[in-house]
C-alpha cells in the first residue's frame, strides 16, 4: 500500500467478509481488552409507536365485541337500547385512553398497569350489558377470555386472579339483580350455570397460561440479552463508537448500494496527530481519554446517517453514504475545527489535532481502491504539517483514474 503503510483488515469464521474486503492485509497486532456495556433500561420505554399499538388493539377489541353485539341487534336478541350503551360506554373509554396517550400520561404508567386499566374496563363494561340484557350472556364468557388473553403477557398471575374474583363477584350481582327485578326462576337456573361456567374455566385460564407468561418472559429477556451482545458486537468497548468490524462491513455494504443504484458515496480516514507521543509522555490511561473524547467529538459533529467507527488504535473511518465530496468536506473540517477548538486539559492544550482525508467512490472501483486513495489523502494531511483535511479527489480520463489532491489547511 502507498507509503509503506499495512491495514488491519481481516477475514474470520466469525465475520467473513467478501472477496473485496479480503484484499486487505491483515497485519495489525492491536488488540482491544473486552468489556460490557449496560444497556438494559437505556432507551424510552413505552415510546409512541407503543402507545399507537396499544391503542389499535383496544379499538380492534372493542369492535369485535361491538360487532358480535350488532350481530345478535340483527337476530332480534337484543335492542338499540344495549347498543347505544356500548357505544357510549366505547367512547367515554376511549375518549380517557386518548387523553392518556395525547398527554402523554402512559409514559408515567408501567406497562403492565395501562394494559390492566384496559382489562378491567373491558369487563366491566360487558358486565353493564349483560345486566341491560341477560341474554349477552352468552358473550361474557368468550370475550373474558380475549380480554384476560390481551393483558397475560404484562400482567401479573395474581393480579390477573384478582381481576376473575372481582368479575365473578359482580357477575354473581348482576345475577342478583336479575332474579329480584324479574323473580324467573329459569333464569336463575341460567345465569347461575353461566355463572359456574366461568368461574371455574376463568381461573384455570389464568392459571395454565401463566406457564405462556413464564416462557414469553424468558423470551424476552434472551432476546434483550441477545440484542446487547449483538451491539457489544459492533461497539468499540473502549470508546462506544462503531468498532472496526462493524465499520469494514458497513463500508462494503454502501460501496454495494452505491454500485447498484449509482448514489454518491465518500470515506474519510482520520488519524490523532502525535497521539504516540501523548500515549508515551502522560500515560495510556491519559491517552485512553483523549481517544473517548475524540470519538464523542466526531459522533457530535456527524450528520444523520453517517457512520463512524473505530479503525484500530488512533484511526478511524467515517462514512458518508448518499453523500458528495463537498458536504463530506464540510462535515470532515467541522470535527476538525471542533477536535481544535476543544477545551482539553492544561497538560493537552493545543497538542491534540486530527489529521484527515477524504475522497470520494468512484463506480466500479475495487474496496482496496477507494480505501487506498482516502488512506493517501489523509498521509498527505499528515506530511503537510497535520491538523488539516486533505481531499484526494478522482478524475476519470478514459480507462484510466487518475488522483488529484487539494488541501484544505488548518486555520491558526
Amino acid at each position: 500500500m502507498l507509503f509503506g503503510r499495512k491495514t488491519p483488515f481481516s477475514a474470520t469464521d466469525a465475520f467473513p467478509l467478501s472477496e473485496a474486503v479480503m484484499e486487505f492485509d491483515d497485519s495489525s497486532s492491536a488488540t482491544v481488552r473486552p468489556a460490557r456495556r449496560a444497556l438494559d433500561g437505556v432507551g424510552s420505554r413505552g415510546g409512541r409507536s407503543s402507545a399507537r399499538q396499544q391503542w389499535l388493539q383496544a379499538l380492534a377489541l372493542i369492535g369485535l365485541y361491538g360487532l358480535a353485539l350488532l350481530g345478535f341487534y340483527l337476530l332480534g336478541a337484543v335492542g338499540l337500547r344495549e347498543l347505544a350503551v356500548l357505544a357510549g360506554l366505547a367512547a367515554v373509554g376511549c375518549a380517557v385512553f386518548w387523553a392518556v396517550f395525547r398527554f402523554g400520561l402512559y409514559r408515567k404508567l408501567r406497562h403492565r398497569h395501562l394494559k390492566l386499566a384496559m382489562v378491567c374496563t373491558a369487563l366491566g363494561s360487558m358486565l353493564a350489558v349483560v345486566y341491560l340484557a341477560p341474554v349477552t350472556q352468552l358473550l361474557l364468557a368468550p370475550f373474558a377470555f380475549v380480554a384476560v388473553a390481551y393483558g397475560i403477557f404484562t400482567v401479573p398471575r395474581s393480579t390477573l386472579l384478582v381481576v376473575s374474583a372481582g368479575v365473578l363477584a359482580a357477575y354473581a350481582g348482576v345475577v342478583g339483580l336479575h332474579y329480584l327485578e324479574q323473580q324467573n326462576m329459569v333464569l336463575l337456573r341460567l345465569e347461575a350455570m353461566h355463572w359456574l361456567a366461568l368461574a371455574t374455566s376463568l381461573p384455570a385460564f389464568i392459571l395454565l397460561t401463566g406457564k405462556v407468561q413464564r416462557l414469553y418472559r424468558s423470551l424476552y429477556h434472551a432476546s434483550r440479552k441477545i440484542k446487547n451482545i449483538q451491539e457489544d458486537a459492533q461497539r468499540d468497548p473502549l470508546l462506544g463508537c462503531f468498532n472496526r468490524r462493524y465499520i469494514l462491513a458497513a463500508l462494503e455494504e454502501q460501496k454495494q448500494l452505491a454500485d447498484e443504484s449509482g448514489i454518491p458515496l465518500c470515506l474519510a480516514v482520520l488519524d490523532i496527530d502525535h497521539f504516540k507521543r501523548i500515549n508515551d509522555e502522560m500515560g495510556h490511561l491519559e491517552g485512553d481519554e483523549v481517544l473517548r473524547t475524540f470519538a464523542r467529538i466526531a459522533q457530535q459533529g456527524v450528520r444523520g446517517g453517517d457512520v463512524f467507527g473505530r479503525y484500530g488504535g488512533e484511526e478511524f473511518l467515517l462514512i458518508f453514504p448518499g453523500t458528495s465530496l463537498l458536504p463530506a468536506l464540510n462535515t470532515c473540517e467541522r470535527i476538525r475545527a471542533q477536535v481544535e477548538s476543544h477545551a482539553w486539559s492544561d497538560s493537552l492544550k493545543g497538542r491534540v489535532t486530527v489529521s484527515m482525508g477524504v475522497t470520494q467512490y468512484v463506480l466500479g472501483e475495487s474496496l482496496l481502491e477507494f480505501f487506498s486513495r482516502a488512506d493517501t489523502a489523509m498521509y498527505l494531511a499528515k506530511e503537510g504539517g497535520r491538523n488539516q483535511v486533505v481531499v484526494e479527489e478522482p478524475v476519470t480520463r478514459g480507462d484510466s483514474m487518475l488522483p488529484e489532491a487539494s488541501v484544505l489547511p488548518a486555520h491558526p
